[in-house]
């Protein structure tokens, strides 16, 4: 079974959280999985010292503040007091039961997780904080703060009880928390803690197991759906609508390159691979990248590329990011600034205020290169359906792999996404 961190393996760090799409609960969590070190690497104690807003912004959490505001009806003193239940003077962890065998049951397990895995604080209170939503829910449910005895391996209980216990649990989660992703967390948090018991032989079975098959958590919401995509009309109003140089260059980056938004903000000249053979194409070269190195083919808009970077090397103190910040081109723009900029461009272009549900995103952009390019795919297997039918070939699939080449096979896809391109930063039609 997966640790529990895996979980929240997407917030390594600042630029990672989506604040304004978190829903409260995963606000919370955000809060230790991604502040809460910031805190600690800069001398504060996460569970006593409030961080001021000066101290926020200078860490790029301005974001947080604005969702707090506008999304959840709430300053950060209250976030701060009322949702992450903070005091100055805050001591022992308070848990939702007070028996004394379950609170050590699970304190043995943040042992082991902290000593044996080596997990970091703030990742410590995540789970924390999870596996006390479930002993909360739990209370609830059966009116029973002895989460133990239950499960444990002298019980008289029958084990479908014990099952039906925690099963009542979730069943109560799932109807007042908002969003499988949280769910899942949840989930992982306490079955991870049942299995630690059954391996202390403090408990005879997992009465979480196989829970994941029971509920639909991947579907229903927002925040768990996968990331909307872009259409050539959105993508079109926004190139049309880029009015300098660098908007432009930031819209070719997000849909034409297919890069993230941090990828986006750090670009830099020397990744920019454009001498090549006669039969190649530019790219840019990611020596780190999010699933390891890699290259990025430039399809389209080398010609904005070329103009920005004769722009920049006018600049005396420019140092080579395509995006360099305001306050000093010795670094690059922050992936937040990337966000507001789209952001910006969106609602000057016109864009609905929710594509399928969701406001307009810079990874919407990401997703629309996707889906030209898995529409490539397809297309290149309907041109050849006729040559399979001349061969006598079962499927169009059997000629690609047996008969066109690997490097025919990717000239076809890449013609037909710079027509997909073009067709999208087209700025002649209306």
């Amino acid at each position: 079974m997966s640790d529990v961190t895996s979980s929240n393996s997407d917030w390594e760090g600042v630029d990672d959280v989506s604040w304004t799409v978190l829903d409260h609960e995963e606000l919370i969590e955000a809060y230790w999985a991604v502040v809460a070190p910031l805190m600690t690497a800069d001398g504060l104690d996460p569970e006593r010292d409030k961080p001021t807003h000066s101290w926020l912004r200078e860490h790029d959490l301005r974001p947080l503040l604005y969702a707090l505001r506008e999304y959840h009806d709430r300053t950060f003193s209250e976030f701060w007091r009322d949702d992450l239940a903070l005091q100055m003077e805050e001591t022992a962890y308070d848990w939702a039961t007070d028996h004394e065998r379950t609170i050590e049951a699970l304190e043995s397990f943040l042992t082991s997780r902290r000593e044996r895995k080596g997990l970091a604080e703030s990742s410590i209170k995540t789970l924390q904080y999870r596996l006390n939503r479930y002993v909360r829910a739990y209370q609830a449910e059966n009116d029973a703060d002895d989460l133990i005895t239950p499960v444990a391996r002298d019980s008289d209980m029958p084990a479908y009880r014990a099952v039906d216990a925690c099963w009542g649990a979730f069943d109560r989660l799932h109807a007042t928390l908002d969003g499988g992703q949280t769910k899942r967390r949840i989930h992982l948090a306490v079955s991870n803690w049942y299995a630690h018991l059954v391996r202390r032989k403090w408990a005879a079975i997992n009465p979480a197991d196989g829970l994941d098959d029971e509920f639909d958590w991947s579907q229903g919401s927002a925040d768990d759906a996968d990331t909307p995509c872009l259409d050539t009309n959105h993508v079109r109003a926004l190139y049309q609508t880029a009015a300098e140089q660098e908007e432009r260059l930031l819209i070719l980056a997000l849909c034409a390159w297919g890069l993230r938004p941090n990828e986006v903000a750090s670009l830099h000249t020397q990744q920019f691979i454009l001498e090549v053979p006669t039969d190649a194409v530019p790219y840019i070269d990611f020596e780190a990248r999010k699933n390891g190195p890699g290259e990025v083919s430039l399809l389209y808009g080398q010609d904005v590329l070329e103009s920005r970077l004769a722009t920049l090397a006018d600049r005396d103190d420019w140092d080579g990011y395509l995006f360099p910040s305001p306050h000093a081109s010795s670094d690059p723009i922050s992936r937040w600034t990337v966000w507001n900029r789209f952001t910006n461009l969106a609602s000057r272009a016109g864009l609905p205020d929710e594509i399928n549900g969701v406001s307009p995103t810079p990874k919407m952009g990401r997703r629309f290169w996707y889906d030209a390019y898995s529409a490539s795919l397809d297309v290149v297997l309907g041109s050849l359906d006729e040559i399979a039918a001349e061969q006598g070939s079962a499927s169009a699939d059997v000629v690609l792999q047996n008969y066109l080449s690997e490097t025919r096979a990717r000239k076809l896809r890449r013609q037909y996404m710079r027509d997909q391109l073009a067709a999208a930063f087209d700025t002649t039609t209306a």
